[in-house]
């Protein structure tokens, strides 16, 4: 019997090893190395991943770039229920990594959990595509998909994003920490690449490509989806060559549990004969292992500083809902190009690539030149001041827009315009109020009307009663109408005389920067106008009015129309950015039927080009602010406690953005008013950052790790001196 045998249990820290060279293994018993990049330390396995992140990133980044939009156009919700459901559903991603890192490292492993959710990943893009088919249901069963779907998207790319950098690293080797860290710079690159053009391709995707008559949202998503699809088949193709580590337990349950339990221990031993303990995570002594209680200490130091943190997310997480929708609003047509609302937050991907290697080797050592210390802290106090500067312009621009803007009706009030199809002028009074005139002058045929007159109203709904005064004829009218509505009063011929119709148009005349148009046809046959692809409409005869039908900008010299016996042409000329125009179609020369021109709402005259500085300004507080601050985070924390630090960082975004949905839905506040709220807020709270920041002691590297001494395990008083330079251990 071997005597060493009784000592061989779970408590036994040393055995007893021959000095002697141990012989090698058999070939037959040697585990075949990965196969490498041409020769390289670099497995080949890397490649599959890093392709698998830029295809996800793509995927995600281009869905997520039109879904303001979506909300906004197709599913025909309000500016607020957009930004509040795109922010739910970016709070999600940053929540369920949580649920994905527990599983990966307690049950599954990396990589089943990324195949099994990449597998929910790619389901939730086809529910999302199938929910933007117009042909596909009605309202209910869209927005049903639509959400259905981005709740399966949320959980696929939050539960992959904690496993797929990680099982990347575990594809080195320990002795190749250099080749490491290129990947994980080049991983990262891959993320930044995939957003970068994602954002700027999908817009197109969705705004240049027309489908069942309207923007093609369904492509849109389609695309990222597919690109989902090729990243799971690729992480697939390399599955024989992956280093797949079995699962190892989660340290965040870990530090949950101790939290919990020294909590729950200080609680039940709060009486004043038991003496206090130096710090409250020691009460966890009596159940779990000293070292884990010194990291845990550590890690809630670092925690505390956290707790600002979430309100930088919440301004910078509004590039894709507010910023979008201001976009909308503004001039879009650069000269060289023209944008789509969505393309603008192309500028943060590629302002990040910009700024990271800028910063690095020019501003921060220049900085450093002029003898001021810019500590991690400090760089992150900066960069929250650049986001209050950032969306300080963003209120001034919204100002700007407001002010070009149509103003809208309010309480018992409505705006009118009269258009004149009469052959002569005629003389428009409001009669019972004081005989005021619409205008001072008459109103000539087809004049154009610079602009909406205010009606004011004794009650939210009463009849109107007009004298309108053609040649010596004076012509009285009654026409009811609503407060807080736009309505268009027509003068037409009627033998002799002239008549006139009320026209109440859309609930909300402004075009969100979108172009619209409706049609008047004062023919005797209806009329049927092909606008082209997908987008055609009938006018009836006889003065009927369409609704407002959204279009492509640019030139329209050639519109087909035809009615029951004729085919003809009408020359729309340019149609500009976020106008509203009204064409009447008449027959008044011998030319043919023409159309007369008239603009319902003013083309957009601020340019998208005054988003540029807020996008410079936020994008350099991401770079102070982000990037030093996971780096100073990593720099405080022992080893055992990063992976519970980026579950931390992620939570903040995800709070983040909760705090832009409780604004965005129960604020009710003028837009430009919550931009200042929300700069105000940031200032308030980089405040009190600083002040955090100023009572914080760093800790040193030394500090971090306890020392290799008290790491050894301490041994029983027989047990005998060991050299360690002559026995391994």
């Amino acid at each position: 019997m071997n005597p060493f045998q009784k000592n061989e249990s779970k408590e036994t820290f040393f055995s007893p090893v021959s000095t002697e060279e141990v012989p090698p293994p058999p070939p037959s018993l040697l585990k075949k190395p990965p196969p490498k990049i041409c020769g390289s330390n670099y497995p080949l396995s890397i490649v599959f991943i890093v392709v698998n992140e830029f295809c996800e990133r793509f995927s995600y980044y281009g869905m997520k770039a039109v879904l303001t939009l979506y909300f906004l156009y197709f599913l025909h919700w309000n500016e607020d229920t957009s930004t509040s459901v795109y922010h739910a559903f970016s709070s999600l991603c940053y929540f369920t990594p949580i649920l994905g890192a527990a599983i990966a490292d307690s049950w599954l492993g990396k990589f089943k959990t990324i195949m099994y959710l990449s597998l929910v990943y790619v389901l939730g893009h086809v529910i999302k595509s199938l929910g933007a088919l117009p042909i596909l249901g009605g309202h209910m069963v869209h927005t049903v998909l639509s959400l259905g779907g981005l709740s399966l998207i949320a959980l696929g790319t939050g539960g992959i994003k904690p496993c797929v950098a990680a099982f990347g690293g575990d594809q080195f080797e320990k002795t190749h920490e250099e080749e490491r860290s290129r990947y994980f710079s080049v991983f990262y690159l891959s993320i930044n690449a995939g957003s970068l053009i994602s954002t700027f391709v999908t817009p197109m995707l969705r705004g240049d490509v027309q489908c069942f008559g309207e923007d093609c949202y369904a492509l849109a998503f389609g695309v990222p989806g597919l690109l989902m699809l090729i990243a799971l088949v690729v992480f697939a193709m390399g599955s024989k060559m992956y280093k797949k580590t079995p699962p190892e337990g989660n340290i965040v349950t870990q530090v949950i549990k101790c939290i919990w339990f020294a909590l729950s221990n200080r609680f039940k031993n709060r009486s004043g004969d038991i003496p206090k303990r130096q710090h409250w995570l020691d009460w966890a002594a009596e159940k779990y292992p000293k070292q884990l209680i010194m990291d845990v200490k550590a890690l809630t130091r670092i925690l505390f500083l956290y707790i600002p943190l979430p309100m930088f997310w919440a301004l910078l997480e509004q590039q894709g809902s507010r910023w979008t929708l201001q976009a909308t609003r503004m001039d879009r047509n650069l000269g060289f190009i023209v944008l789509q609302p969505d393309q603008m937050q192309v500028l943060n991907p590629l302002l990040v690539l910009i700024f990271i290697p800028l910063f690095d080797l020019v501003i921060y050592p220049l900085v450093s030149k002029c003898g001021i210390n810019l500590s991690s802290l400090r760089k992150m106090a900066v960069g929250m001041i650049l986001a209050c500067l950032a969306f300080a312009v963003v209120a001034v621009v919204e100002t700007r827009i407001n002010a070009m803007a149509p103003p809208q009706p309010g309480s018992q009030e409505i705006f009118l315009q009269v258009l004149n199809l009469a052959d002569d002028e005629v003389k428009v009074t409001v009669v019972g109020d004081d005989n005021n005139s619409l205008l001072p002058e008459s109103i000539k045929s087809f004049q154009k009307m610079p602009q909406y007159s205010k009606l004011h109203l004794k009650t939210k709904s009463q009849d109107f009663h007009f004298h309108l005064k053609y040649h010596n004829l004076s012509v009285y009218t009654e026409h009811s109408v609503e407060e807080k509505k736009w309505y268009s009063l027509i003068i037409r011929e009627d033998g002799e005389s002239v008549s006139s119709m009320m026209v109440k148009d859309e609930e909300n005349i402004t075009t969100n920067g979108m172009t619209a148009v409706r049609f008047l046809n004062t023919l005797h046959k209806e009329v049927s106008i092909n606008l082209g692809t997908d987008i055609s409409l009938n006018v009836a005869e006889d003065y009927d009015v369409s609704a407002y039908r959204t279009v492509q900008i640019g030139e329209y010299p050639a519109v087909h129309c035809k009615t029951d016996d004729d085919d003809f042409s009408l020359n729309l000329g340019l149609l500009n950015f976020g106008t509203a125009y009204l064409f009447v179609i008449t027959n008044s020369t011998h030319q043919g039927p023409h159309a007369w021109k008239t603009e319902d709402i003013p083309a957009n005259k601020i340019s998208i080009a005054w988003q540029l500085p807020q996008y410079v300004l936020v994008t350099a507080g991401e770079v102070m602010f982000s990037v030093t601050g996971l780096e100073f985070s990593y720099s405080q924390a022992p080893s055992s406690m990063k992976s519970v630090l980026q579950a931390a960082w992620l939570l903040t975004i995800g709070v983040g953005n909760f705090i832009v949905l409780t604004v965005a839905q129960f604020s009710d506040l003028v837009q430009w008013v919550e931009f200042t709220l929300f700069s105000c807020l940031l200032l308030l709270v980089c405040l009190i950052f600083s002040i955090m920041s100023y009572y914080y002691v760093p800790l040193k590297p030394e500090d971090i790790q306890e020392p290799a001494a008290k790491k050894i395990p301490h041994i029983q008083e027989n047990t005998m001196n060991l050299e360690t330079k002559n026995t391994k251990l």
